[in-house]
């Protein structure tokens, strides 16, 4: 029985090319709260289950962004290679339980590496699935996969030419010190919030996110004392 938040549209997978099931998320959701890092939690329904599109054919996975935009023909060629020589059996359901919603990230983060995609998407894919953990309560998940996302967010400003998409090199500065934050590591966020406190120049460019991190840099500061 579909929920009431989502509903079910068909789109041609980018990939096979075949016409599969996905699930969209209505946008009339009601916030209730919103943590360090972004993870916003909603009255009695979890968007980040649905956010992955999974090809039902071929076990393509993506995020509807990724999705729906033209593929490259050389990525094109080497996912479709790899997916003829296995079998990846995901059924199409309407409602997600914690395995399914788990399994469709796991699928979008191997395509992800497998298609060059940036450090900083990967980052934001593992980020999403430690919320699909905090929201269920499993925090030996939460953590592992909020320092693994920490970690190529670290990687990413290091590497990674910036603005990517909206995403500048100061948020994913932010996020790293957030997602060390979540995953109980307050030094390690110290060092990246910090950074963001002594740049004179965010208080103009980003004021929220300046905001934000100043917020984040006295609560840090209150847990440390």
């Amino acid at each position: 029985m579909a929920l009431e938040q989502t509903y079910v549209v068909e789109k041609p997978c980018p990939v096979c090319g075949k016409t599969t099931h996905v699930i969209k998320v209505r946008s009339r959701l009601i916030a209730e709260k919103t943590d360090w890092d972004y993870c916003t939690w909603y009255k009695g329904f979890n968007p980040y289950m649905y956010m992955i599109w999974v090809c039902e054919h071929c076990g393509f996975a993506a995020d509807e962004k990724v999705f729906l935009a033209a593929m490259p023909d050389r990525y094109k060629k080497k996912v479709g290679d790899f997916l003829t020589k296995r079998h990846i059996s995901f059924k199409f359901q309407d409602v997600r339980g914690v395995p399914e919603a788990v399994a469709s990230y796991k699928l979008a983060l191997l395509f992800a590496e497998m298609m060059d995609a940036s450090l900083a998407h990967q980052a934001g894919l593992y980020l999403k699935l430690a919320w699909i953990f905090r929201i269920t309560g499993n925090k030996d998940e939460e953590k592992a996969n909020l320092t693994k996302a920490a970690e190529l967010y670290e990687q990413s400003v290091m590497k990674e030419r910036y603005p990517i998409g909206p995403m500048t090199d100061s948020m994913a500065i932010y996020l790293t010190g957030a997602c060390y934050y979540m995953a109980g590591q307050p030094e390690q966020s110290t060092q990246y919030i910090s950074r963001l406190m002594g740049d004179s120049a965010l208080r103009t460019s980003e004021p929220k996110l300046f905001e934000r991190a100043r917020d984040l840099w006295q609560d840090i500061r209150e847990g440390q004392s």
